[in-house]
């Protein structure tokens, strides 16, 4: 693993970066919430990566200095907010690059979404994560609970404190 930790872009994803992204494996506990179907399933199913008009319209791809792929970030355009889904690849995460990855999807939806604030939820156990959050620039502003796959969860709404 040789990442900058300052060197991310995004660019819109293609079909072979949302493929690899859904063969992503997290550790115990994120594996939990963590990765996606496989990709046969996501494409079959038309749904979130493997709908190509989804993954135009609200995903791209973080890539490090090397143009490999490091991640992907989901901006979600909501009422009066556009909200943050942000994934890393699993052998980056824990090793001190979230806070220039973060920075780097909060500016690409600071431009394409220029005069909405930003957001993101977090579940409150993902102690990694909210610290990650918190050096970006993030303040928990409501907890509330929400249905998950696995029951009720309890979740942080994080939004970004402009500079």
């Amino acid at each position: 693993m040789s990442v900058s930790k300052d060197v991310f872009t995004l660019v819109p994803m293609n079909r072979e970066q949302a493929e690899i992204c859904c063969s992503w494996r997290y550790e115990p506990p994120y594996d939990r919430i963590y990765g996606w179907l496989p990709w046969e399933q996501m494409e079959a199913l038309g749904i979130e990566l493997g709908d190509p008009e989804v993954r135009r319209q609200q995903y791209m791809s973080v890539l490090d200095a090397e143009r490999a792929l490091c991640g992907f970030a989901q901006l979600f355009p909501m009422v009066n907010v556009v909200r943050l889904g942000i994934g890393m690849r699993p052998d980056l995460c824990g090793h001190g690059l979230g806070k220039g990855f973060v920075h780097a999807i909060i500016q690409a939806a600071r431009t394409r979404y220029a005069a909405l604030p930003v957001d993101l939820e977090v579940q409150d156990w993902n102690e990694r994560a909210i610290r990650t959050y918190l050096k970006a620039g993030f303040e928990i502003t409501d907890t509330y609970e929400k249905q998950t796959p696995e029951g009720v969860g309890r979740f942080h709404c994080m939004v970004y404190k402009d500079d």
